[in-house]
């Protein structure tokens, strides 16, 4: 098919999807779930020809890492689809019901969006969990990943396709645009008259060619310039554990730390520790001058402007000197693209101003920037992690991906 006829038929299937009941719903997912898991042989095969040809292409290893799909990683999609069924039905929720002087009733009752595309890069997990969100909320999905999962989408999204005709379903529900073509991606953006909302997952070049491009409307997820501040009232061992997971953990994904600012009064006690240990993980790590002339036997690099800017996704942190609390929210308000930032901190006063300063979807005290996560903060998985503040904010939940509509429940009331 292509992509028109795919933006049609979502279009219909949606109709039939919001038919549903929630049992009917849940047993879909369940069969899903079931299905990564009995079929991850033919996944991992499709997604090893996606590995051998990123490897041919030169892709670098950490990003590589976003595309591999293996055992542990089925498991987890599998598993990320059964807790988005055991989620309460968003349909079923009403908000805001008053009554009026004149006896009215007003409320409001959570609708679908109805065809939901998303657009995104390198990571098929993503394949998995859009379709069981989307589905979840009621809304048909059409996918458009890019060309280095290509394989691996194809895999995931045929499975699927097959799992609910074979319960006796509209297999529409979930599609993917297998077009590569670039021309075909901007098209798909004026699809508005099938297509509801349009989430775009993956690099601010992507972010930023949907947002000029598109006539759907569009829920801007945002690229991960995320920082952690250490001020002088942190505590040493604390800080370096938070600073090591938020870095290295896995490097890769955009809640990972890119920018490390660190007050110069606790500069000179933490830095051996904490730039050893650094080293020791194979992070390359990029400093002001002071940041040099403390670190003076070290691998240390001099950073430039751009890379205050960079989202990094590798093992590469900037790390900057600060002379105050007020410096470093002045750097994050001047760098940051409003994704996540923390502050390692023992002071109640300077947590507080921290978190009162600074505008980003997340701000952590004392916590790494990898808990920044739909699965992590308890909605199942996510669709993405919204950057901007408009209707929904952060991870983004089954909620976020629906609207609303006014009911109202009279009897016999008419005005003068």
């Amino acid at each position: 098919m292509n992509f028109i006829e795919i933006c049609k038929n979502s279009k219909v299937a949606s109709k039939d999807l919001v038919k549903l009941k929630s049992s009917e719903k849940n047993n879909i997912l369940i069969a899903c779930s079931n299905t990564l898991l009995n079929e991850k042989d033919t996944i991992i095969n499709a997604n090893k020809l996606d590995i051998q040809k990123a490897r041919e292409n030169n892709i670098k290893e950490s990003l590589i890492d976003r595309l591999l799909l293996d055992d542990k990683r089925i498991k987890a999609m599998a598993n990320g689809i059964l807790q988005v069924a055991n989620l309460n039905d968003p349909l079923d929720e009403y908000i805001d019901m008053k009554v009026l002087p004149n006896g009215l009733k007003v409320g409001k009752k959570r609708v679908p969006m109805g065809v939901i595309g998303i657009i995104y890069e390198a990571r098929p997990n993503v394949t998995s969990d859009a379709f069981a969100m989307c589905f979840k909320a009621s809304s048909s999905v059409i996918l458009k990943g890019g060309k280095e999962a290509l394989n691996s989408n194809k895999a995931i999204v045929d499975l699927f396709r097959k799992t609910i005709k074979n319960l006796g379903y509209n297999e529409n529900i979930v599609t993917l645009i297998e077009d590569t073509n670039r021309e075909t991606t901007t098209n798909f953006m004026k699809m508005n008259n099938y297509v509801d909302l349009l989430i775009p997952r993956g690099s601010a070049s992507l972010i930023n060619a949907v947002i000029e491009n598109s006539t759907i409307p569009v829920i801007e997820t945002g690229v991960g310039n995320c920082h952690i501040f250490i001020d002088e009232f942190a505590n040493i061992e604390k800080a370096i554990d938070i600073v090591l997971n938020a870095k290295v953990q896995r490097p890769s994904v955009c809640n990972a730390l890119e920018t490390l600012l660190i007050h110069k009064n606790i500069a000179s006690n933490i830095f051996p520790q904490l730039v050893e240990k650094l080293l020791n993980n194979n992070v390359e790590i990029r400093g002001d001058k002071t940041v040099l002339s403390i670190c003076q036997n070290k691998k240390v690099i001099l950073a430039t402007e751009d890379d205050w800017k960079e989202e990094f996704l590798d093992y590469i942190l900037a790390i900057k000197c600060v002379d105050s609390i007020d410096e470093a929210i002045n750097h994050i308000q001047t760098y940051s693209t409003g994704h996540s930032e923390s502050i390692i901190t023992e002071n109640y006063s300077n947590y507080n101003k921290f978190v009162d300063e600074i505008d980003s979807a997340v701000v952590y005290v004392n916590a790494s920037t990898r808990f920044t996560d739909g699965e992590q903060f308890g909605l199942g998985a996510e669709i993405g992690i919204s950057t901007q503040k408009l209707h929904a904010r952060g991870p983004m939940g089954i909620k976020e991906i629906t609207s609303y509509k006014y009911i109202v429940l009279g009897d016999g009331q008419i005005r003068e």
